[in-house]
C-alpha cells in the first residue's frame, strides 16, 4: 500500500479515536488485571495469617495441657504437622535466648529477622510465620513460632496470572478491532456530512445533509450546516433577482439613451432639435446615474458598509433635509414641519443624510395637497439602552397591509395601493428607496419599522445608537 495512503489513514479522525480509546482501554484492563493479581495475593496471605493465628492457639491449648511432659507435647504437634505436610507445617519453641525446647518432624531451620515481632506474622525464605512469646506462672518464658510454606500463594498466583495474560492478549487483539469499528459508528454520520457538502455547488443548493434524529453533536452540527445552506439559498435567491431587477431597471434609461442617439443621427435637425434630444439624453443619464449610485448603496449594506466612525449632530441632519424639501413641500400645498432635539449618533454622515432625504421624499410624494410631513429626532430609550429616534409621519396614501411586510425588499412597488396622487404627478420610483434605508440603518446597527394604513398615512421609525446619554 502506497505510504501516502496510510499516513491519510494514519491521520484520519477514524484512527486517533480507535488509537486513543484503544489505549485508554488498554491501560484500564492492565491495571484491572496487575490489580485482580496483587488482590488474590493479598486475599490468599490475609487468609493463612488467619489459619496461622488459629494454629497458634491450638499450640498455646496443648502446651497447657501436656505442660511439662514435652513427649506427649511433641506426638501431638507431631500429628498434626503430618496431616499438613502439603503445606510444610512446622512448629518450634524456644527459650528467650534461643535454646531449643521443641521442634516438630521435618521443621526448617532459619535465621529469624531481627525485624521480626510477635505481633504481625513475617516472610523467612518461602515460609509465612507467626511468633508468640509465652510467660505464665510456674514455666520458664518461652516463644513460639508457627508456620508453612506460602508456595500454595505463589501457585494460585501464577495460575491466575496465566490466564489473566491470557485474558489480557485477547484484549489487545479485540480492542483495536472493535475500537476501530466503533470509531467507525460514531464517524459514520460525520463521513455523510462531508460527502454531502462536497457535492454541494453554488447553483445547486437544494440537497441537505441528513439526520439521524439521535440529537447528538453530529446531528447538531449538519442542523447548522442545514441552516447555513438555507441562508446561503435565500441569499444567493435575492442576489439573482437583484441582478435581474437590476438589469431590468437598467435597461429602461438605456434605451433611452439609444433612442435618443439613433433619432438624433438619423436626420439633419435644427440646433434647437439637437438640444431638446441632447436634454433627453441628459435627463436619462441623470436617471442611470441615480440608480447606479443607489446599487452601489445596497452592495455596501451588503458589505456591512457604512463604517460608522465619527459623531454626527442628527437634528442638524434634519434641519438642513427640512430645509431643502421645504419649497418642494410649499409648491405641492403640504405642510413640512419638524420637532428637533439635540441627538449625536455615531455614523457616516453621508448615508445618515440619505436617509432623512429618502423618508421626506417619500412623504412628499405620496401625501395629497393639504396634507402634513412630521419630521421628529431626539434622545429615546430602548431595552434600557440611550439611543436615538427619528420618525417620519405623513397623512398620506397610505400603504395595504398586504403589501407592508414588502416594502423594505428591493425594486418592490406597490402599484395599487401605493398610487401617488393625482396632483403630485412625475415618474414613479424604482422601489430603491425603502431598501437603501433599510440597509445603511443595519449597517450602522440600528433599527427601522414601518407603520401604515390606507388612506391615514405612513409612519417610518428608525433607532439608532446614541453616541452619547442625552
Amino acid at each position: 500500500m502506497p505510504s501516502g495512503l496510510l499516513d491519510g489513514r494514519f491521520r484520519t479522525l477514524r484512527f486517533r479515536l480507535t488509537f486513543w480509546n484503544t489505549g485508554a482501554i488498554l491501560l484500564l484492563v492492565l491495571a484491572t488485571l496487575v490489580g485482580l493479581r496483587e488482590g488474590l495475593r493479598y486475599t490468599l496471605q490475609r487468609e493463612l495469617d488467619r489459619l496461622l493465628a488459629e494454629d497458634m492457639t491450638e499450640v498455646q491449648l496443648a502446651l497447657d495441657n501436656h505442660y511439662p511432659d514435652w513427649t506427649k507435647l511433641k506426638e501431638e504437634l507431631d500429628r498434626k504437622a503430618i496431616s499438613h505436610k502439603a503445606r510444610a507445617w512446622f512448629v518450634r519453641i524456644f527459650t528467650p535466648d534461643g535454646k531449643r525446647l521443641l521442634a516438630t518432624t521435618g521443621a526448617p531451620g532459619f535465621e529469624v529477622p531481627e525485624t521480626a515481632t510477635a505481633d504481625l506474622p513475617f516472610n523467612v525464605a518461602t515460609y509465612r510465620v507467626v511468633q508468640q512469646r509465652l510467660h505464665h506462672p510456674g514455666r520458664p518464658k518461652m516463644v513460639v513460632r508457627v508456620g508453612c510454606s506460602q508456595d500454595f500463594v505463589d501457585d494460585n498466583v501464577l495460575n491466575l496470572s496465566k490466564m489473566l495474560i491470557v485474558a489480557g492478549a485477547l484484549f489487545l487483539a479485540l480492542a483495536p478491532l472493535s475500537g476501530y469499528w466503533l470509531a467507525g459508528r460514531a464517524t459514520r454520520p460525520l463521513t455523510t456530512i462531508l460527502e454531502t457538502t462536497a457535492r454541494i455547488r453554488p447553483g445547486q443548493l437544494d440537497e441537505r445533509v441528513p439526520l439521524t434524529g439521535s440529537g447528538d453533536e453530529l446531528d447538531r452540527l449538519a442542523t447548522t450546516i442545514n441552516g447555513l445552506l438555507d441562508r446561503l439559498a435565500t441569499h444567493l435567491e435575492r442576489q439573482r433577482e437583484f441582478v435581474a431587477n437590476a438589469a431590468h431597471e437598467l435597461r429602461s434609461p438605456l434605451a433611452a439613451l439609444r433612442t435618443s442617439a439613433e433619432v438624433a443621427l438619423g436626420r439633419d435637425r435644427s440646433p434647437e432639435e439637437y438640444r431638446e434630444l441632447l436634454a433627453d439624453m441628459m435627463e436619462a443619464s441623470e436617471g442611470l446615474g441615480g440608480l447606479v449610485n443607489q446599487l452601489l448603496l445596497l452592495a455596501e449594506g451588503e458589505a456591512g458598509l457604512p463604517h460608522a466612525g465619527t459623531e454626527v449632530a442628527l437634528d442638524r441632519l434634519a434641519a438642513c433635509s427640512v430645509a431643502m424639501f421645504a419649497g418642494m413641500a410649499e409648491e405641492r400645498g403640504l405642510e413640512l414641519r419638524a420637532e428637533l432635539a439635540a441627538a449625536t449618533v455615531v455614523g457616516h454622515e453621508m448615508h445618515l443624510r440619505q436617509i432623512i432625504n429618502n423618508l421626506i421624499d417619500n412623504a412628499i410624494k405620496f401625501t395629497p395637497a393639504g396634507g402634513r410631513v412630521m419630521v421628529e429626532v431626539g434622545p429615546a430609550r430602548e431595552g434600557g439602552l440611550a439611543v436615538v429616534l427619528l420618525r417620519v409621519r405623513d397623512s398620506g396614501v397610505g400603504i395595504a397591509a398586504n403589501d407592508l411586510p414588502h416594502v423594505c425588499e428591493r425594486f418592490y412597488r406597490t402599484d395599487k395601493s401605493r398610487q401617488r396622487p393625482a396632483t403630485h404627478p412625475g415618474p414613479g420610483g424604482n422601489g430603491l428607496g425603502l431598501s437603501i434605508c433599510e440597509a445603511i440603518v443595519s449597517a450602522h446597527g440600528g433599527r427601522f419599522h414601518v407603520e401604515s394604513a390606507v388612506g391615514k398615512g405612513t409612519t417610518v421609525t428608525v433607532w439608532l445608537r446614541a453616541a452619547r446619554p442625552a
